[in-house]
C-alpha cells in the first residue's frame, strides 16, 4: 500500500510539473530592452527614460533603456526590426524614422509597416524654430529677409538627416521661397550645444529637445510648426499664423516591437502605458518637456503609423530631398 502512495505521489509531482512547464509565464518574466534610438539629453532619450522609469516604479517592471544612436535614429529601429520578436525588445520609435526615413533614405534595411508592430502611442509635440537669446534674428521675418538677401548663408541644425525635424526646415524653406543650408547632427543635443554657441544660426527641433533651455533663457523661440499653439508655448506664433497658410509639421513617440511579437506582451505593454499616460503626474511630467500625452489602442496607433506613411512618402516626394 505505501509503494502504491509513493508510485501515486511521484506521479503527481511529475504531472504538476509538466503541467508548468507548458503553462506560459506571466509577462514580463524577466527585464525589458527599450531601444533608444538617439544620443542622451535629446526629447526622444527623456521621454523613453520617464516612460522606462514609470514602468519600473509603478508597474514593478525592469526596463533598460539602451541608446542605440545614428542616421536620423534609422540605426536603432533597424536594430529592433531584427531582434527577436519575443516581447522583450521594443523601441521608441517617432515619426521621424518611422514614416519619414523610409521616403528619404535610398537604402533602408526596415518597413516599418511590416517589420515592426506599433504598442504604445506615447506623446506628440509640435516642432520649434528657436534661436539663440544674442541672436541678430528677433523674428522669423528676420530669418526670411537675410536668406533672401543672402541665400545658403543662414543655418539651421537638426538631430539628422531623414528626421521629421529636417524636413520642417525644407518645407519652410520651399514655403517661404529662400534657402538656408541645413547642417544635421548626431542627435538633438549637440545641434543644441551649436546653436546656443552661436555656431549655427537656427535650430529646428522637437519640444521637448528645446524645452529645458528655453525655459532657462537660453533660446528664444521664433514659432512653433504644428497647425495650432503649443499649449506649453502659448505665447509662441505658429509659422501658419506668420503668413504661411496651412503650414503644419508636428511629430509623435510611441513604442514598437519586431513583427511577430507575442499578442499577450503588446498587449500588456499597452494596458501599462496607457495606464500611466492617465496619471496626473505622467501627463504633467510629459507636458513639462513640451509634449501632449495621447492614449490610443495597439490597432489605432498602427493606423496612425500606416496613415502618416503614406502622407508623408508624397511630402518627402515634392520637397525633392533625398538621402543616400
Amino acid at each position: 500500500m505505501l509503494k502504491k502512495l509513493l508510485s501515486f505521489s511521484l506521479l503527481a509531482l511529475a504531472l504538476a510539473g509538466a503541467q508548468a512547464q507548458t503553462q506560459p509565464q506571466a509577462f514580463p518574466s524577466k527585464p525589458i530592452r527599450m531601444i533608444v534610438p538617439f544620443p542622451p539629453g535629446g526629447g526622444t532619450d527623456i521621454l523613453s527614460r520617464l516612460v522606462a522609469n514609470k514602468l519600473t516604479e509603478v508597474s514593478k517592471w525592469t526596463v533598460i533603456p539602451d541608446n542605440r544612436a545614428g542616421a536620423g535614429g534609422t540605426i536603432g529601429i533597424a536594430e529592433a526590426a531584427r531582434a527577436a520578436p519575443t516581447g522583450y525588445e521594443m523601441v521608441m520609435g517617432q515619426k521621424d524614422n518611422m514614416v519619414v526615413a523610409p521616403w528619404l533614405y535610398k537604402k533602408l534595411s526596415y518597413d516599418p509597416t511590416k517589420d515592426l508592430v506599433a504598442v504604445a502611442h506615447v506623446a506628440y509635440t509640435p516642432v520649434v524654430i528657436v534661436t539663440n537669446t544674442s541672436s541678430r534674428f528677433k523674428t522669423l521675418a528676420d530669418v526670411v529677409a537675410a536668406a533672401k538677401a543672402a541665400p545658403d548663408t543662414v543655418t539651421y541644425g537638426s538631430p539628422g538627416n531623414g528626421t521629421t525635424i529636417h524636413l520642417a526646415g525644407e518645407i519652410f524653406n520651399s514655403a517661404a521661397n529662400i534657402k538656408m543650408r541645413h547642417v544635421p547632427y548626431k542627435g538633438s543635443n549637440p545641434a543644441m550645444m551649436d546653436v546656443l554657441a552661436g555656431n549655427v544660426d537656427l535650430m529646428v527641433s522637437s519640444l521637448p529637445s528645446a524645452m529645458s533651455q528655453i525655459k532657462a533663457g537660453k533660446l528664444r523661440v521664433l514659432a512653433v510648426t504644428s497647425a495650432k499653439r503649443s499649449t506649453s508655448l502659448p505665447d509662441a506664433p505658429t509659422v501658419a499664423e506668420l503668413g504661411y497658410k496651412d503650414f503644419d509639421v508636428s511629430t509623435w513617440y510611441g513604442l514598437f516591437m519586431p513583427a511577430g511579437a507575442p499578442k499577450e506582451a503588446v498587449a500588456a505593454v499597452n494596458a501599462e502605458v496607457n495606464k500611466l499616460l492617465a496619471t496626473p503626474d505622467m501627463k504633467a511630467a510629459i507636458h513639462a518637456q513640451g509634449a501632449e500625452t495621447q492614449n490610443m489602442t495597439s490597432e489605432q496607433f498602427s493606423t496612425l503609423l500606416k496613415t502618416d506613411y503614406q502622407k508623408w512618402k508624397g511630402i518627402v516626394q515634392a520637397s525633392g530631398a533625398s538621402i543616400e
